[in-house]
């Protein structure tokens, strides 16, 4: 049986941060963050919004977009390097809040390719039962940075992005293939150290992005037996402007087109994914048929593929 996503969601905080709120007390300016990031704007969260409300809104998002009630979920997995607390999952708030009696919940921290290597294991765990599942990236990074760092607050956003799979609606169409990747010797590349922020040596992940990846979504696509002509959109993780300029470049799939939400979210770390999913899908620009490429990176370091058709 074909897995395929049957629907996708987003939520997002109402509160808009401009480059120069969010680069003030790093004494940065708009014109030098944009010049660095590509980034304009991005959402921050106030207090007493927590990542469970995000991620049970993009939910509620996918389920309504598919037409499916919570109640025939089986399975619910949220992945999360900002989780409201260490336990119990925020998946199982998740699950409380749609009613979703019949769905295990947990929780998944791949970081930034958390989302992929969510659809992944979701994907193979319905498989063959007919069941749905949903995926959901969240993080609120906001609260875990240093803001007077202007190497790493400038970059990121909070949100939340769901999927809801289920058995393809029609041959030839669903999730091809997934493939997961971890680099645990570099793991030190980006972390959050023990009641630190987050840090990233940035020129380092950079290098790592630029040259490993597209190596790696060629092997894929060669082991999948797709040819890189037949890849129709891009939907890679919305880290940092710049840099995905130069790894759409370094992909070298020209029939392609590379949608992006960076510009004005910043990076939404493992919800980056399915909300740019989401927004390209809502606003009609994956057609019938079309072939999509997902292409998540993060922390770790750890490296999500994933193949759609439309």
């Amino acid at each position: 049986m074909t897995i395929a996503i049957l629907g996708t969601g987003a939520c997002l905080p109402e509160h808009r941060v401009d480059n120069d709120q969010a680069g003030a007390a790093a004494g940065v300016d708009h014109e030098w963050i944009l010049r660095k990031t590509g980034i304009r704007r991005r959402r921050w969260a106030p207090d007493g919004l927590a990542n469970a409300d995000l991620a049970t809104e993009a939910a509620r998002a996918a389920l309504s977009r598919a037409g499916v009630p919570a109640d025939r979920v089986g399975l619910i997995v949220v992945a999360t390097s900002t989780p409201d607390q260490t336990q119990p999952p925020t998946a199982a708030t998740v699950q409380h809040r749609l009613g979703a009696t019949a769905a295990a919940a947990f929780d998944l921290n791949a970081v930034c390719s958390g989302f992929v290597f969510a659809l992944a294991t979701a994907a193979r765990m319905i498989a063959g039962t007919g069941g749905y599942a949903l995926v959901i990236g969240a993080d609120i990074y906001s609260r875990i940075l240093d803001h007077t760092d202007r190497r790493t607050v400038v970059l990121f956003g909070d949100g939340a992005g769901a999927a809801l799979l289920g058995p393809a609606p029609a041959p030839g169409r669903g999730l091809i293939a997934t493939r997961l990747h971890t680099f645990g010797e570099h793991r030190d590349l980006i972390e959050v150290p023990p009641g630190g922020h987050f840090t990233m040596q940035g020129r380092a992940v950079r290098e790592f992005v630029t040259g490993r990846v597209p190596g790696l979504v060629r092997d894929f696509l060669d082991e999948a037996r797709v040819p890189a002509a037949s890849v129709r959109h891009i939907v890679a993780h919305q880290a940092n402007g710049v840099m995905l300029d130069e790894l759409i470049s370094a992909l070298d799939l020209p029939g392609a087109v590379a949608h992006r939400t960076v510009e004005t979210l910043g990076n939404t770390g493992a919800a980056s994914v399915p909300i740019t999913l989401d927004s390209a899908d809502r606003r009609g620009l994956l057609g019938p048929g079309d072939r999509t490429l997902l292409v998540a990176f993060g922390g770790g370091m750890a490296v999500g593929l994933a193949l759609l058709d439309r």
